[in-house]
This record gives C-alpha cells, structure tokens and sequence, in this order.
C-alpha cells in the first residue's frame, strides 16, 4: 500500500509539475524526441561517435531537474529553457549538424550566452551560500557584481583551458584555426639578428611534413596563414566578458532596486525554502560588503 501511494503520489507532483511548467516541459520534451532522432539515423549509419554525442545530450538535459530536486534550487523557467536549448545548439546543432563551421557566428553567439547565464549562476550562487548555515555574509551591491562577473571569466577560462588540452592532446580542433593575411613573429630573426617587419599580403601557406608530404592551404581553398587557435580563444573570452559584464550590470541594478527586476529574476536560481527571502543577501538593512 505504501509503495502504491508514493507512486500515487509522484504521480501527482509530475502533473502538478508539469502544469506549473507547461512550457518548459513541451521544450524538453521536444528536443528530447529530436535527440533520440538523431541518435536513431547516427546508431543505422554507423556514426557511433554522434551517437554517443547524443547519449551526453539527453543526460544533460536531465541537469536542470536533478539540480531542483537534490540541492533544493528552483530554476526559473527562462532559464531552464534556455539551458535546454544551448545544449541542444551546443551538441546536436553545432557538433553534428556543423552549425560551427557553417556558420561563422554560431559558436560566438554560444560563448556569449554562456558568459551570460554563467553570471546568472554566480550571481545566485553567493545568495544560495549566504542561506546555508555554515556559510553567512552580507555582499554590497557593487560587490555581488563584481562576484558574478569573476565566476563567469573564471568558467570561460577554464573552458578554454579544457579546449586546448583536448587539442593537444587529441588534435581535436576545438580552438578552431582562423585564417590571417599578415603576421609578425618574434621566431622571423636573420642570421645579423636583424627582425623583419610584419609580413602581410599573405596569399598562401605550404606545410611539409616529415615524410616529406607538402600540403598547400591554397589547394583547400585558403588563402592566407593559418592561425592554430589563439584568435579564436581570445575571441570566446572577449564575448564570454561581454554576457558576464551584461549581466553583472543587471543583477547590481536588481539588487539595489530591492528584487523588483522582473527581468533578472528570470535568469537567477533561488533556494527552495519556505521561509527563505526571494531576494539576494544584499537586501537586507545593513548587507553592505
């Protein structure tokens, strides 16, 4: 009897879920159903690796409902939709579809929003510590920015720490090569130590290898020097500054405003307790830093 009530009453709080959720479930279960899609035409074609891209997709999916249920933090629907969907921009379109090569933007726009919803994170993260028991201290305004913008740089950073190991180690082409029409380099030194000047107009580079193999980036259609990953790291960190520094500026303004930003609420985790004030730490009288 007992065993039949819990599953009465799970049953019951997933439509009660559910309802209060509508959107955020028809998303998930929409791109869910696309994955599995996928999954379907990349396991009969022999494409295991996409296969297994799909398989990480449909975990993460679960991410959002996991976080709710066991740390006791209630996502905004905003955000949780737009996690959904980055994961799905991310893995399924930009992997597998080629969205990254296909479109020169894609994987900009991505780390864009990553810096964005990275703040959002680190923003609520520094309210969920100060409601914890063993933790508890007050954060001005101008400093819970400042905490919100730090934690966004530091995950883009280590991001880009992960590409480039994958690259070196795997020659996965994750910091993807740009191509360059002029280059000036410390290593172009002359025999009297004399350094040339920026060589520009590039209109071709030849790679030999050591069996002697010659590859013309001409013959691919390229034009230029091949620049292996340092444009587009800096690239990722430059717009990752730009969605953290957006949203640093949002979330000072929601504090100082008492929570009254509907708009930023949209994007900031909140614990789940009954007793627990919906705004952030700063609020209170005296919360200065």
């Amino acid at each position: 009897m007992d065993k039949k009530a819990n599953r009465k009453n799970k049953r019951r709080d997933l439509k009660t879920h559910i309802k209060k959720h509508k959107m955020t479930f028809v998303v998930y279960l929409v791109l869910r159903l696309l994955v599995i899609g996928v999954a379907v035409v990349s396991l009969v074609t022999g494409k295991y690796e996409n296969f297994f891209l799909c398989l990480l997709s449909l975990v993460l999916f679960l991410l959002p409902s996991f976080v709710s249920e066991n740390f006791g933090i209630r996502l905004p629907e905003t955000l949780e939709i737009i996690v959904l969907l980055f994961i799905f921009a991310a893995e399924i379109l930009g992997e597998i579809s080629g969205f990254y090569l296909r479109f020169s933007f894609w994987d900009t726009m991505l780390h864009t929003i990553n810096g964005f919803l990275c703040a959002a994170i680190g923003f609520a993260l520094v309210d969920v510590l100060n409601r914890s028991a063993r933790f508890k201290f007050q954060l001005s305004p101008l400093f819970l920015a400042v905490v919100a913008f730090c934690f966004s740089m530091t995950v883009g950073v280590i991001w880009e720490f992960f590409e480039f190991f994958m690259d070196q180690v795997f020659l996965l082409d994750m910091q993807k090569d740009f191509v360059v029409n002029s280059v000036s380099s410390a290593m172009f030194v002359g025999a009297d130590g004399s350094v040339p000047p920026a060589i520009r107009d590039i209109v071709d580079t030849v790679i030999i290898t050591a069996d002697g193999t010659q590859y013309s980036l001409a013959d691919f259609g390229i034009h230029g020097y091949l620049d292996v990953g340092i444009i587009d790291t800096m690239k990722d960190l430059i717009v990752n500054f730009i969605g953290a520094v957006v949203f640093s500026v949002i979330g000072f303004f929601y504090v100082k405003s008492r929570g009254k930003g509907k708009f930023a609420r949209r994007f900031i985790p909140t614990l789940e307790e009954p007793d627990a004030a919906a705004l952030p730490p700063a609020q209170e009288e005296n919360g200065d830093a």
